[in-house]
C-alpha cells in the first residue's frame, strides 16, 4: 500500500460533542485522520476512535503545540492538514481547498478562513486570519517550527511569524460554509469567557515579544 499524500491532524481537548462529526466529515476524502486527545476528562478519545480516527492520548494537557508535536510522530505522509476539533459545516472538499495550492506549487502553507458558516466565527476569523487553526503545509515544515512542543494557544501566531521569517509563500483560502463553536457554547458563559481570556493573554504575550 502506498503512503498517503496527506494526514489530517486534529488536536482535541474535551471536544466529545463535536469530534466525531469532524472526523466523519473528513474521512470520505481518503486521508488518514489522527486525533490527539490532549488530556481530556471527557469521552473525546472514545468518540474519535469510534468515528474512525487513530487516537493519540496524552495523560496531561500539553497545549495545542504539544498535541501537534505528539501527533506528528504518527504522520508518515509528506503533507499535514491541521483542523480544529470544534468545526461545523466541514466537508471533504474543504481539505482539497487547503491542500491543492501546495500540490500545485502555489504555496508553502495555506490558511483557511471561514466564510458563510457562523457569523460570529466568520467575523473573528476575518479580523485575525493569522490565528486560524485550519492549515495545510509540509510535515517537515511543521516539525521545524522552534518551540512547537511548548506552544499552546500561541502556536498559530508562532507558525505565521515563522513562515514570514523564512519567506514561505502563504495563501489564505476561503472555507465556504465552515464555522466554529464558541467557547461560551461549549463551557458555559463564565467558564467560556475565562477560557477565552486566557487564550488571548497567551497570544498577546507572544505577539508582544521582540522578533528574533
Amino acid at each position: 500500500m502506498s503512503e498517503p499524500l496527506a494526514t489530517v491532524l486534529i488536536p482535541a481537548y474535551n471536544e466529545e460533542a463535536t469530534i466525531a462529526q469532524v472526523v466523519e466529515a473528513v474521512k470520505p476524502a481518503g486521508f488518514p485522520v489522527v486525533v490527539v486527545d490532549d488530556g481530556s476528562s471527557d469521552r473525546t478519545a472514545e468518540r474519535a476512535a469510534a468515528a474512525g480516527a487513530r487516537v493519540v492520548r496524552l495523560p496531561v494537557n500539553r497545549g495545542k503545540g504539544g498535541a501537534y508535536a505528539a501527533g506528528l510522530a504518527e504522520v508518515v505522509s509528506p503533507y499535514v492538514i491541521l483542523l480544529d476539533a470544534d468545526l461545523t459545516g466541514l466537508k471533504p472538499e474543504h481539505l482539497r481547498v487547503l491542500l491543492d495550492p501546495l500540490l500545485e506549487g502555489e504555496a508553502d502553507m495555506t490558511v483557511g478562513v471561514f466564510r458563510g458558516g457562523r457569523w460570529l466565527s466568520d467575523i473573528g476569523n476575518r479580523i485575525t486570519p493569522q490565528l486560524s487553526g485550519q492549515r495545510a503545509l509540509a510535515r517537515d515544515r511543521l516539525r521545524e517550527l522552534p518551540g512547537l512542543a511548548q506552544a499552546r494557544y500561541d502556536v498559530e501566531l508562532k507558525l505565521t511569524r515563522y513562515a514570514r521569517s523564512r519567506g514561505w509563500r502563504v495563501r489564505y483560502v476561503p472555507l465556504e460554509g465552515v464555522g466554529q463553536r464558541l467557547k461560551e457554547e461549549k463551557r458555559g458563559l463564565l467558564a467560556g469567557l475565562a477560557h477565552r481570556l486566557r487564550m488571548y493573554l497567551q497570544i498577546l504575550r507572544y505577539a508582544l515579544r521582540p522578533k528574533a
